[in-house]
């Protein structure tokens, strides 16, 4: 289809939505009528909100400068429409899966493992668990989440919640708009905190953990050369978060997790919107 005919089109349809409400007129008494004849008037959603409590979203906001793990550009805007122009604006984005706030599917590390598009709906609303290592992150830009975290996580919060994503809090994601969250020593390498295989280990043998997130560029530290955290978690059908936000707002244990995956076919990730129920 050209592209007048899609304005014209879009034209159309705007034009017959105003005619439609100009109309209806008597809009108001139209909606009092329904809601007396006993349809609710507010969404369920709505009406269950003080349950629901705080949400907060665990999202950086993705533009065409956010830091990535190779250093390069991997998020580009191009505007195809304007409002001034055309009556509508429209972008196309060109984006690498693993930009942003993002998932890290199973197919990410492994020749078969879940597509973002087959990552269960269950698996990605689940109880959060936040291991803080804010104190030794700020000492040492190589520090990872271990079982001795894990462990004292757990001696003084209870156990891991069934089906629950654990997130690592470095409070590395205040360092998002400068160079240090990518952080490259002398010698070329990246520097900052993530899983260490370990933990990994230990909470798929002694844990019903179905995620973990981190808010580096990396489920793996950044020194890290052979990506032992990804491999040993991502192909047992696991996935993870990476360049989360705003943990530091949340409880370490009792809130809801949201991953607004995206659902393209045989993706191995994806940029997401997460946010958290507390």
């Amino acid at each position: 289809m050209c592209d007048r005919c899609v304005i014209d089109r879009v034209k159309s349809r705007m034009m017959s939505r105003r005619d439609l409400f100009r109309g209806m007129g008597t809009g108001a008494a139209a909606v009092a009528a329904v809601t007396a004849g006993g349809i609710a008037a507010r969404p369920a959603f709505a009406q269950d909100a003080a349950a629901v409590g705080e949400v907060t979203d665990l999202t950086h906001e993705l533009h065409e400068d956010f830091p990535t793990y190779f250093g390069e550009q991997q998020f580009f805007v191009e505007n195809r429409f304007n409002f001034a122009e055309h009556g509508f604006n429209l972008h196309v984005l060109t984006v690498n899966e693993h930009t942003g706030t993002h998932v890290d599917a199973p197919l990410h590390f492994s020749a078969d493992g879940q597509s973002v598009a087959e990552i269960p709906v269950r698996d990605l609303v689940v109880p959060l668990a936040i291991v803080d290592i804010r104190a030794k992150a700020a000492e040492d830009p190589d520090a990872q989440v271990t079982p001795d975290d894990l462990r004292a996580w757990i001696s003084e919060h209870g156990p891991l919640p069934e089906r629950a994503c654990v997130a690592m809090l470095s409070g590395w994601d205040k360092h998002v708009n400068d160079a240090k969250f990518r952080n490259v020593d002398g010698d070329g390498r990246m520097r900052f905190p993530g899983f260490h295989v370990e933990a990994a280990q230990m909470l798929m043998e002694e844990a019903d953990v179905v995620g973990i997130a981190v808010d580096t560029l990396s489920l793996d530290y950044g020194r890290s050369e052979d990506f032992a955290t990804h491999y040993a978690w991502l192909p047992t059908n696991r996935w993870g978060l990476e360049c989360i936000a705003n943990l530091e707002a949340l409880p370490a244990r009792g809130a809801t997790l949201v991953v607004g995956a995206p659902k393209h076919r045989a993706g191995t990730g994806g940029p997401a919107r997460v946010f958290a129920l507390a």
